[in-house]
């Protein structure tokens, strides 16, 4: 945490509390960014459209997007309530990367939260601003959002001292993540010749 001052204030009742919600949601915010990259691979490739038709996989994608976003924003605001002096967050440091004694890991969840803010906002803009392919290039920037997060999260679980209770959870929401967006970008014929889909 960033120090503002040389004293020492014991953590407040109300700051645990505050701490605790920026766990939580942090954790959420990391589950759902997986999700939601696994679900938009899903819906980019059609591999689950048959199961309930393109327009669903598709608001499935935004739905998840959606809590992504929100858990994130959850997660930053939570900060700017701490009272101790000694932990005191304000707008600068939770916006702008690297400023005000910010770190690496913190910067990356600043990026990767104001990348996934950007994505939502031109996805809703894509037919009035810029041409699809456009549109669809810089959407695809999503997937470095999701790394910049999931780099965030694992570091601030080592720095926090909370790695060596979450990385099985950790591994286990990002390893299926990770291959169903390097499947993606498997030529579709080597995916058929290895029967993972129809050819």
């Amino acid at each position: 945490m960033l120090l503002l001052g040389a004293t020492a204030v014991a953590h407040s009742p109300y700051d645990a509390g505050v701490r605790q919600v920026a766990q939580l949601s942090s954790r959420l915010a990391y589950l759902f960014s997986c999700l939601t990259v696994v679900w938009g691979v899903f819906a980019a490739t059609g591999w689950v459209g048959r199961l309930s038709g393109r327009p669903a996989v598709r608001g499935a994608h935004l739905v998840l997007a959606t809590f992504t976003i929100a858990f994130g924003v959850l997660h930053a605001a939570a900060f700017l309530l701490l009272t101790d002096a000694d932990e005191r967050f304000g707008p600068l440091l939770l916006t702008v990367p690297m400023a005000g004694g910010g770190t690496v890991r913190w910067a990356a969840g600043i990026v990767g939260l104001e990348l996934l803010i950007a994505i939502a906002v031109t996805a809703g803009l894509r037919n009035r601003v810029a041409g699809y392919r456009r549109w669809l290039r810089f959407h695809q920037l999503g997937y470095v959002a999701v790394g910049l997060v999931v780099a965030h999260s694992w570091l601030g679980a080592s720095a926090n001292g909370h790695l060596d209770v979450l990385w099985l959870a950790g591994l286990t929401v990002l390893a299926p993540a990770v291959l169903v967006c390097v499947l993606r970008f498997v030529p579709s014929r080597v995916l058929a010749s290895a029967g993972l889909i129809g050819g």
